[in-house]
């Protein structure tokens, strides 16, 4: 174990090569909890939020900590599960925990560390065995090891990305396996280690990407860590560790700071070595001209060193242009890149031979060409015979994706139309194409396209062909299409585009290199007169953007303040996360409108403390997303109004058969949202439900429930017309007996309470014992 794990490969190094661990190695940024978000965002996305929480709201912790319990914990840890986005080091995080344990430095308290990554467990998931054997299988050193020995050990299992799984891990089967030497599927036995039915003593430690983490129930975990990568104190230490001339990392971490794009991507230790890759290259190669700003300009760059660096090692290092070392590994980057796209379409981040040959790759041609497509592990075991490869980083998949599908445009390649659904014969011009391509990354609902169309507008540009030489093909820009390019983003509207995906538009302008949407905007935010400017919907999302990622905390987001079309004001929702207060009235809030405010309430820390959604109509499944964020233990809002009646009155204004369906639905919806309340009642201190005609008795009584929860903080609940009869105030006098002490504030008007309802209510004006000062019971 000491020796697979003292060596840490970056990027390109071989395996079996790489630097010493302990030499490079940098603390991470892992902190307890996580960021509730759903993650319905490309990973870029991700980091971009995450770069802005404060972390003093966190609670880090170190690699080797991973199973200490906190002072206020009191269950031990047996199950933790860590998440990162790729490249972030959740790997190295494991490899220094495993190396100082082999070592002997840390947790001497555990007998035996089994490190198992799901990219081996996968070569066995047809296969049957008992724990005891797949241990032996996969660390022949255990062959010695009895039944008995691991049932009294301590034993710490570690199962590294999860995100890599091929298996199908079914918590809700049933087949109970409880001894080691019982056989089943490699299924069945992880899902009793975790669920402590096999081992229950065994300590569990899984890793994985955000979007993957939802495979294993919050119930079977006790801990739930992040892995932010890192902070930028430990940039600027990893650039300098990696660099010994003080001068070069100095310009490095200085030009980093002049590009956001860099900036966010160098949380991720991986991204942070392909950018001294690039710019160690052009600092030491003398190369005059502008350091690279944007992504593509970048990855460009990138693929012309490790080019270059192959070229060196395999060719006898002969200097050579761009344009001849591109196209002398033209073929093989084409079938990297063929590789790299079709398995983008389908989510997979790793391959296998078979893979490689389905693109015309030759295994030892891929191997050779180390820098893009590196392999992964290779063991004498006879079941290991199989080879797993898979590329640098995400981005860099993503990035040969793009190339390679530039090059399909360039040379009239069939596949565009059936992937663009290109319904003319003929071959669309440039500025078509890339538009395209943006529609259809919008219709993605996770953004797993986002990354690579930017890639792909960026690509557009003949400063970047140039750097990739002849690997492009010929293409026939001129100023006339870039523009009109341009022009495509500029004025692209759909209404069934999530905001959220709408930003990428903005992201694709800059990769164009054109900022005038973003000058426009720091004008505007600059102006006086601000509701007189008229803004496009562009210009709302880049608006969104930059509110989002502002240091400073926006005092109050109301879309309707400033001067656009209701797109325009839907546009800038995403910028309800970095806002203190949001009037969202009247905005025809849609599911993925709710589930944007949803994350809002979710994320750590959640800012926004005073909430307004009256007069929308969102789905029931819009409802239960907005509930997730307000039970969620990161909400931490104190103003509550919603009225999500419109439909309903409707409903009885025409009383249709389509209307009623439309107020059972609402039912629904408001058991959600009080439901909601009650699992996390101690910050609402205000809740306006007034209009809210399908609250009715029944809904009161619910709301009695959080009401009379010793936990509930409310102090002021208005519901004046909705439906409410004496029975609601019965329900609202037993709540108060339970929890008198903080409601003050009561409306009820325009109701039809009757007298004796009314008269209970005044008895709580009355008794001393409670707080409340005002009723409002009038019509």
């Amino acid at each position: 174990l000491r020796r697979s794990c003292e060596h840490v490969t970056e990027g390109s190094d071989e395996a079996g090569s790489g630097t010493l661990l302990n030499r490079i190695y940098t603390e991470l940024y892992i902190t307890e909890g996580q960021s509730e978000e759903v993650n319905t965002q490309h990973e870029v996305r991700q980091l971009e939020t995450t770069s802005k929480m404060e972390t003093v709201h966190d609670t880090p912790i170190k690699c080797h900590n991973i199973f200490n319990a906190l002072p206020e914990q009191q269950r031990p840890i047996r199950v933790v599960l860590t998440k990162g986005v790729a490249g972030v080091g959740k790997t190295v995080s494991v490899q220094k925990f495993s190396l100082d344990w082999a070592e002997g430095l840390e947790n001497q308290d555990i007998s035996l560390l089994i490190l198992l990554s799901f990219r081996e467990l996968n070569l066995i998931r047809d296969e049957q065995h008992s724990l005891l054997k797949l241990l032996q299988v996969f660390h022949p050193t255990l062959q010695e090891v009895t039944a008995e020995q691991l049932a009294v050990c301590k034993v710490l299992f570690i199962f590294d990305g999860l995100d890599e799984s091929r298996l199908s891990l079914d918590f809700t089967n049933r087949q109970v396996v409880s001894d080691v030497t019982q056989e089943s599927s490699v299924n069945v036995l992880l899902t009793n280690l975790i669920q402590g039915n096999l081992l229950p003593l065994a300590l569990i430690w899984i890793t994985s990407r955000p979007a993957a983490a939802g495979q294993i129930p919050p119930t079977c975990v006790d801990r739930v860590t992040e892995v932010r990568g890192f902070t930028d104190a430990q940039k600027e230490e990893y650039f300098r560790r990696r660099f010994n001339d003080e001068e070069q990392s100095s310009r490095i971490i200085s030009h980093i700071r002049t590009s956001r794009s860099l900036h966010i991507m160098s949380q991720v230790p991986v991204f942070c070595w392909i950018i001294a890759t690039v710019l160690e290259h052009m600092l030491t190669a003398d190369q005059i001209g502008e350091l690279p700003k944007t992504l593509t300009d970048l990855y460009s760059h990138f693929l012309l060193v490790q080019t270059k660096r192959k070229k060196f090692k395999y060719d006898e290092g002969h200097e050579t242009s761009p344009q001849e070392l591109m196209e002398a590994d033209r073929e093989v980057l084409l079938k990297l890149g063929r590789l790299a796209f079709e398995h983008l379409e389908k989510g997979n981040i790793m391959f296998y031979q078979e893979d490689l040959e389905q693109c015309g790759l030759d295994v030892t041609e891929a191997s050779v060409y180390s820098g893009v497509c590196t392999e992964i592990f290779k063991r004498e075991s006879v079941i290991f015979q199989k080879t797993v490869y898979c590329f640098v980083h995400l981005s860099i998949q993503e990035f040969l994706a793009a190339v390679y599908m530039f090059h399909c445009y360039t040379n009239r390649n069939t596949e565009i139309s059936k992937i663009f659904g290109n319904k003319d014969s003929r071959h669309p011009s440039l500025d078509v194409f890339l538009r395209r391509a943006m529609e259809k990354s919008l219709e993605s609902n996770n953004g797993r396209l986002d990354l690579f169309v930017r890639f792909l507008h960026g690509l557009s540009l003949e400063s970047n062909q140039r750097i990739l030489g002849g690997l492009l093909g010929q293409t026939k820009n001129s100023p006339e299409i870039t523009q009109r390019a341009i022009t495509n983003l500029k004025t692209m509207t759909r209404d069934d585009i999530s905001p959220d995906r709408s930003i990428n538009i903005f992201h694709c302008l800059m990769e164009m290199n054109d900022h005038s949407i973003q000058q426009e905007i720091q004008e505007f935010l600059r102006s006086e007169n601000r509701s007189e400017k008229e803004l496009s919907e562009i210009h709302c999302s880049a608006l969104a953007y930059m509110l989002q990622m502002s240091e400073e905390v926006l005092d109050e987001l109301d879309p309707k303040k400033y001067n656009t079309s209701l797109e325009g004001q839907r546009r800038l929702i995403p910028a309800v996360r970095n806002c203190r207060k949001a009037q969202l009235t009247d905005c025809g809030l849609s599911e993925t409108h709710c589930e944007i405010v949803a994350s809002a309430l979710k994320s750590s820390p959640s800012l926004l403390r005073e909430l307004d959604l009256r007069r929308n109509s969102p789905s029931d499944s819009g409802i239960k997303r907005l509930s997730a964020g307000l039970e969620s233990p990161n909400c931490r809002l104190e103003i509550l109004s919603v009225s999500f009646s419109l439909v309903n009155t409707l409903c009885v204004i025409y009383s249709s058969r389509e209307c009623t369906y439309g107020c059972n639905m609402s039912a629904i919806s408001r058991s959600s949202v009080i439901a909601a309340l009650k699992s996390n009642p101690s910050h609402l201190r205000e809740l306006e439900l007034r209009g809210n005609w399908d609250l009715q008795d029944s809904g009161v009584k619910e709301l009695c429930g959080f009401l009379g929860s010793p936990d509930c903080r409310l102090e002021t609940l208005r519901s004046g017309c909705c439906f409410l009869s004496a029975i609601s105030c019965a329900s609202l006098v037993s709540a108060l007996k339970s929890n008198p002490y903080h409601l003050r504030e009561l409306e009820l008007s325009r109701n039809n309470l009757q007298d004796s309802g009314v008269k209970e209510l005044c008895g709580c004006l009355k008794n001393p014992d409670r707080r409340l000062e005002t009723l409002r019971s009038g019509h």
